[in-house]
């Protein structure tokens, strides 16, 4: 019997490190060729380690929630008839680590796992059951080998008797507290977020905007369109904004890589949109904005977006924007200041809109105001740069015959 060294893999796009988010497997396990055992996560994506070999588990060679260098001792297999001490590195698949937010739907026939066996799930399902505080071992798998699926999870969830009534202890103090670790998405936001605002000086611009013509072009044309086409949200209208105005102010559309001090503008127009799941902020990018019409980003938006919230994002819709958007909706607040999702050198935040007195030809009117609240690398571009970028964008949005002149 030999020994064989599973190695984590190179996963590209320059990972020199990835974080051990879930052994599948413990010490003394019998494994079979192919079977997963552990999930990684990178940057982008949670991935799946298999085995290359049948054999027996000696040791592990981290715990859940450390940083793993590619190229380091993943495990240890004793492998029948293996010879000599031997090296591999296996091949891998990925998965992303969102939870879906579908409804519930009906489950498909419960299979009774065995006795003790190990819960089998995909990792956006162990996420999402850990997100909801579920315990697998509670929950029977449907799927042919007792694996638990998603459906699984919201059969149960319909099933679990509801909280008690709150009146009996209304009024009760409370001294409990849960020490949460911030691991796989969660902590890899955390540490773009901070990198992002120690390295890049960011100053925010911000600007409000009359919407009340775009959004009754906006409510004509989904009414005249209905179902034929992809619904339009103010997202599309805003994307097709800045495509206009980036021709002029190339140095928006650029990412800036401050170790080379080379910053590189890009005529394609990647607007990546900032979209948040259960497991966190996710960026997808609609590629080549500059040439989609308002439908096509309508739909492709909205397919990156269920993608995204659904796990099924795939790394290169997640990476490659060379400017996001980002927008809290109808909770966007009066003002923010977004972070810049480096290394690009802006942001374009997008806050609630608001029907409010307006002075208008000398009386006062009901218009409906929205604030634009951008974020920008002061080490590349300037306050009336950025300002005459925004104020490029604003007269596009408030007089929306110019989004369709060239």
């Amino acid at each position: 019997m030999g020994t064989l060294t599973i190695k984590v893999p190179d996963l590209g796009e320059g990972i020199a490190e990835v974080e051990l988010v879930a052994w599948r497997v413990q010490p003394g396990d019998t494994v079979a060729e192919d079977q997963v055992l552990a999930d990684v996560m990178t940057d982008k994506a949670t991935v799946e380690i298999p085995s290359p070999v049948a054999g027996r588990v000696v040791a592990l060679g981290g715990e859940v929630g450390q940083q793993i260098a590619v190229g380091a001792e993943l495990i240890r297999i004793d492998v029948a008839g293996g010879g000599e001490a031997q090296e591999a590195v296996p091949a891998v698949s990925a998965v992303s680590a969102a939870a879906p937010a579908a409804a519930p739907a009906p489950a498909p026939a419960e299979r009774a796992r065995p006795s003790g066996g190990k819960p089998l799930a995909s990792p956006a399902v162990r996420h999402r059951a850990t997100v909801l505080g579920i315990d697998l071992r509670q929950v029977p798998g449907s799927s042919a080998d007792g694996r638990i699926l998603h459906e699984d999870l919201d059969a149960w969830l319909l099933r679990r008797p509801g909280p008690p009534a709150p009146d009996a202890a209304r009024y009760a103090e409370r001294h409990d507290e849960e020490a949460v670790p911030v691991t796989g998405v969660r902590r890899r936001i955390a540490q773009r977020m901070q990198d992002a605002m120690r390295r890049i000086p960011h100053f925010t611009y911000v600007e409000e905007v009359d919407v009340t013509e775009l959004e009754l072009l906006r409510a004509r044309i989904n009414e005249r369109w209905g179902g034929e086409r992809a619904h339009l949200t103010l997202l599309p209208l805003l994307v097709r904004a800045v495509v206009l105005a980036v021709p002029r102010f190339p140095q928006i559309n650029a990412r800036f890589d401050d170790e080379a001090g080379v910053l590189t503008r890009h005529g394609a127009v990647h607007v990546g949109i900032a979209t948040q799941t259960a497991a966190g902020l996710m960026v997808p990018v609609l590629r080549h904005a500059e040439a989609r019409d308002l439908w096509s980003s309508a739909s492709e938006i909205a397919r990156l977006a269920d993608a995204a919230r659904a796990g099924r994002a795939t790394r290169d819709e997640l990476s490659g924007s060379t400017l996001t958007v980002t927008s809290l909706g109808a909770l966007g607040g009066i003002a923010s200041t977004p972070i810049i999702n480096a290394p690009e050198v802006a942001i374009v935040g997008v806050n609630r809109i608001v029907q409010r007195p307006v002075m208008l030809g000398g009386a006062v009117v009901a218009r409906r105001m929205m604030n634009l609240s951008s974020s920008f690398d002061h080490r590349v571009v300037d306050g009336q740069l950025a300002a005459e970028f925004v104020q490029a964008v604003r007269a596009s949005l408030e007089c929306p015959a110019l989004l369709f002149v060239e």
